[in-house]
């Protein structure tokens, strides 16, 4: 799982059939100190309730996509699964 920042919405006006009435979102990965960590990519939003410049949970696996749409022939690797309201780093 990934912490990333919702940069915005993508509209295609084509698209494979697998993202058909899927919402698509560009996310950037932070760390824990909610800093760019890698380069942005695109997660399809299974909540539908994250927005541009919101903090979102991804999930980077395509078998644990593949379970969570309930389908084992997609070839969608990235899934936003929620909205993160508080990140609390705990100092060792």
């Amino acid at each position: 799982m990934l912490l990333c920042k919702v940069l915005g919405n993508v509209v295609a006006t084509e698209k494979h059939p697998a993202f058909h009435a899927l919402k698509l979102m560009v996310v950037q990965p932070l760390d824990e100190k909610k800093k760019n960590n890698g380069t942005s990519f695109l997660a399809v939003d299974h909540s539908s309730l994250a927005g541009k410049g919101d903090l979102v949970l991804v999930m980077r696996e395509g078998n644990g996509v593949r379970q969570i749409l309930n389908d084992k022939t997609l070839p969608i690797r990235s899934i936003i699964v929620g909205v993160v309201d508080q990140v609390e780093v705990v100092a060792k």
